[in-house]
């Protein structure tokens, strides 16, 4: 991992990061998905190719629900799902009230 290229984690992604590892849910934080652009996901499992986007600001119009933020997150998400890859995309709510590590105990056991 290009640790020079890896951005400080939100509150939000020390949550979710904190929450996944009492789960036993091993995952990579910062994965590079994609072979020509710099995208990264919040977290991965990549053997299984399951993202998960930790979505800050839902409320409070941060970047991921404006205009532009918007518009490149489609970009990524879209780009992600023509490889293949699954995304699961989490808002504040969801990662505290329990729901994402729940889904994605679900998801893993429905692979298994």
């Amino acid at each position: 991992m290009d640790i020079a290229a890896v951005k400080k984690q939100s509150t939000l992604e020390r949550e979710m990061a904190f929450m996944l590892r009492v789960a036993g849910v091993e995952v990579v934080p910062e994965f590079r998905f994609h072979p020509d652009r710099k995208w990264r996901f919040d977290f991965s499992i990549p053997e299984k190719k399951i993202a998960i986007e930790c979505e800050g600001g839902t409320w409070t119009g941060g970047r991921h629900v404006r205009g532009s933020g918007f518009e490149k997150d489609c970009e990524k998400y879209n780009a992600a799902a023509a490889l293949n890859w699954r995304v699961f995309r989490y808002t504040k709510q969801m990662i505290a009230s329990g729901e994402a590590v729940n889904q994605i105990k679900e998801v893993l056991g429905e692979e298994d």
